[in-house]
């Protein structure tokens, strides 16, 4: 198997669990609290791994891990839902589907990576997909609904962007990063949550069964593999995977909840997976990112290098 298909496997798990959020909050969730889910899927999850791995950021990663922390969750799960409130769901997703062209952008400057055609036709593939995918929506667009939401794809492309160029500390793993990061995104998000929208007053069974779901699977689990996959992918080809949480979110409407799908979104839904596959296609310069990758691997087993563009971290 191809080790950019190896790479980019686990990491597209990721997006498949996100899409599966919007079910879960509207079917396990109580009603009209956005930010207090946000805060439960990030902070526990993020306390949990930190206790286990026993690891905090030291030195320089000492902001490197607020700032990506911020990026990656806390600010951009805050956006994310100030744009759910105020806009149609579709729309929110089409322009947080503009996530890649973020990413061209920054790993232009950042990362040296060049722009390529098929990366230009995967974004019109895939923004376009989404477009259709989401068609049936509403098209009221509230002004400072679309700043978030544009906000918010800035702030995941630019955590995707500078996770790539720092990588990890030295000897720090996987599991630790992450905990950080969704510890910081957490308590960002904490203060946020407690003066918009308070605790419930009653919490079910059902309840905790969905914020276990978002805690364990939807952080932990996705978030692991998701960071995974931004040391071993190129940027661009990673941000890409994100075009997975409409398609999954759609499908999950049709299976589980009866919706239907037009013949627009399923064309669609086959656009946007187009461009993810076309995004995945390695080029010569991507030979190369792994060639380096595995040799660096060799001599350093177990380690990662502290800067994206100096070597690819083991995970």
């Amino acid at each position: 198997m191809n080790s950019s298909v190896r790479d980019a496997a686990p990491a597209a798990l990721a997006p498949v669990v996100w899409g599966s959020t919007y079910l879960v909050t509207t079917e396990f969730l109580p009603a009209d609290r956005p930010l207090l889910a946000a805060t439960v899927r990030a902070l526990p999850s993020g306390l949990l791994l930190v206790l286990a791995t026993r690891r905090l950021p030291r030195g320089i990663w000492v902001w490197r891990s607020a700032v990506l922390g911020v990026c990656n969750i806390g600010a951009f799960f805050a956006l994310l839902f100030v744009a759910a409130y105020r806009l149609p769901g579709g729309i929110a997703a089409l322009i947080g589907s503009l996530q890649p062209l973020v990413v061209l952008g920054l790993a232009a400057v950042l990362l040296r990576e060049r722009a390529q055609g098929r990366h230009l036709v995967a974004c019109l593939l895939g923004t376009s997909g989404v477009g259709l995918l989401v068609s049936a929506s509403a098209a009221t667009l509230d002004p400072l609904g679309v700043a978030a939401a544009l906000g918010g794809a800035c702030c995941m492309g630019l955590g995707i962007v500078l996770t790539k160029r720092w990588g990890r500390p030295a000897g720090v793993g996987l599991l630790a990063f992450t905990g950080w990061q969704l510890s910081i995104g957490g308590l960002f998000l904490l203060p946020l949550t407690l003066q918009f929208e308070g605790l419930p007053g009653r919490i079910t069974t059902t309840n905790l069964a969905g914020y276990g779901y978002l805690c364990l699977v939807g952080a932990v689990l996705a978030y692991a593999l998701w960071f995974r996959g931004v040391e071993r992918l190129p940027a661009v080809a990673v941000s890409f995977l994100g075009l997975f949480s409409p398609v999954v979110a759609a499908l999950l409407g049709l299976i589980v909840l009866g919706q239907r799908m037009t013949p627009l979104q399923v064309v669609g839904a086959a656009a946007v997976l187009a461009g993810i596959v076309l995004a995945q296609l390695p080029s010569s310069s991507t030979a190369r990112f792994q060639r380096k990758a595995k040799h660096e691997h060799q001599d350093s087993p177990g380690l990662c290098h502290q800067g994206g563009r100096d070597g690819v971290p083991s995970a």
